[in-house]
């Protein structure tokens, strides 16, 4: 292990770790599922300025991206959508969110599938919600996602996007492990995987953890898969693409004593908490 990583992991000593639902997971106290279903007002409050549940949700056809475990997607069926299908590209949680959805008694309501967002297989013009929480910074292919969304959603709908930025003072999503903020801001992405792989090493679903996090680049040398680095500025870069309107968009600062922070030029990356994005399709 190199030097950095036997310092990151020194340092690591003095950050608590932020709550985390895989960690709560580990010690019995609640599921991933459970921690997204109980976390679901959170995923969407900063859309409630524009659009309260019932308009995002009520009587839609509505497709989640990026779902996970699928609790989430069961807290949004809880404001009566006609249907509602949660997609991810992990196998394992279409299995875990048709479960929880029929422990919920809501699987006549939402179903889960495995998919690339990418490539949708569903027709133009189906969905009249389609919501991305935490979902920009994940996807492999961000303009094609958009592309396909609009495709699929019905004109007149609504497409809902929140994230954190690549910045964001946990936005390396490894605070499961790594509880220093802005982490991956002063150490190589190297260091980051080998401090990390070293971190859950001993635990129980170590191995998973890692498996999921990263890969392989060509070369052989490792790399963090698990997101793409979606950047305020590259989001933006993005956008200019992008035909339809975008009807609502805001960058929430990481507290209101920063908001001056979230908007200067150099520091505006590391204080904004979320970016915030709402599309309404033309007809």
């Amino acid at each position: 292990m190199s030097i950095s990583s036997q310092v990151l992991i020194g340092l690591n000593r003095m950050f608590p770790l932020p709550v985390h639902p895989f960690n709560l997971a580990n010690s019995g106290n609640m599921s991933y599922t459970e921690w997204q279903f109980q976390k679901g007002d959170q995923t969407i409050q900063f859309f409630l300025p524009f659009h309260s549940q019932e308009q995002m949700f009520k009587d839609k056809t509505v497709l989640d991206i990026g779902c996970g475990g699928g609790g989430k997607t069961c807290y949004y069926a809880t404001f009566g959508p006609k249907k509602m299908i949660g997609i991810d590209i992990v196998p394992h949680y279409a299995e875990e969110g048709n479960a929880f959805a029929k422990e919920k008694g809501l699987d006549d309501v939402v179903s889960f599938v495995t998919g690339d967002a990418a490539n949708m297989s569903y027709a133009d013009d189906t969905f009249d919600t389609i919501i991305m929480n935490d979902a920009m910074e994940h996807v492999g292919e961000p303009e094609k996602t958009l592309e396909e969304c609009f495709r699929i959603l019905k004109p007149g709908g609504h497409l809902y996007i929140n994230f954190p930025p690549y910045y964001h003072p946990y936005g390396a999503h490894l605070s499961d492990a790594i509880g220093i903020p802005w982490v991956h801001a002063l150490f190589s992405e190297q260091a980051l995987i080998d401090a990390y792989k070293e971190l859950v090493r001993d635990l129980p679903d170590g191995s998973d953890r890692i498996a999921f996090r990263f890969d392989k680049r060509p070369d052989g040398s490792d790399t963090i898969s698990y997101i793409n680095q979606m950047t305020i500025k590259r989001f933006r870069r993005i956008q200019q693409g992008v035909i339809q309107p975008a009807v609502y968009e805001q960058e929430i600062p990481l507290r209101n004593q920063l908001k001056g922070m979230a908007t200067l030029p150099g520091f505006r990356e590391f204080f904004v908490k979320m970016v915030v994005c709402v599309y309404k399709k033309e007809k």
